[in-house]
């Protein structure tokens, strides 16, 4: 019998994200506690940028655009948000979305699948995704149970599982 796989990996639909920013400067841009204030959040490239006038109100902008990712399904471990800096006279937080696995993290991963896992299980590091393999499908299934249950820094999904 061949063995079973599955690839862990770190992805964020982007069109969701995008979703989530048009949302966010929509509500910014009707909010009333928002008016007079020049808040505002948008694309600049890769990254997403927040402006406001005063800190408190970056922040909460930013609130807004996070609670925006979690209705469109998108976790806040893939957001990595900086803090607020002044830039003239208005403040600005550059936050970018994470998209595949570090080596560090996937060394991470690694090494978690091999002292915790059950045994049999082989996993091989493949770019910025994981792939993980065994004979045995449920041990591949306490793989992932293991791997939601550990308290690790970014988002991960679990595809290809055959």
């Amino acid at each position: 019998m061949a063995d079973s796989s599955f690839d862990i990996v770190s992805k964020v639909d982007h069109q969701e994200a995008e979703n989530a920013v048009n949302q966010a400067r929509k509500e910014v841009e009707q909010r009333y506690d928002f008016k007079g204030t020049d808040a505002s959040v948008a694309w600049s490239g890769e990254q997403i940028l927040i402006k406001a006038n005063t800190e408190e109100r970056a922040r909460a902008v930013l609130d807004v655009l996070q609670s925006k990712l979690i209705k469109r399904g998108i976790s806040l471990k893939s957001l990595d948000s900086g803090e607020p800096f002044a830039s003239g006279k208005e403040y600005r937080i550059v936050s970018s979305l994470k998209n595949g696995i570090s080596s560090e993290n996937a060394k991470k991963i690694s090494r978690i699948i091999r002292d915790e896992g059950p045994k049999g299980v082989k996993s091989q590091i493949q770019g910025d995704e994981l792939r993980v393999q065994s004979k045995s499908r449920d041990a591949l299934q306490s793989v992932i149970a293991l791997l939601k249950g550990s308290d690790l820094d970014i988002d991960l999904q679990f595809i290809n599982y055959r």
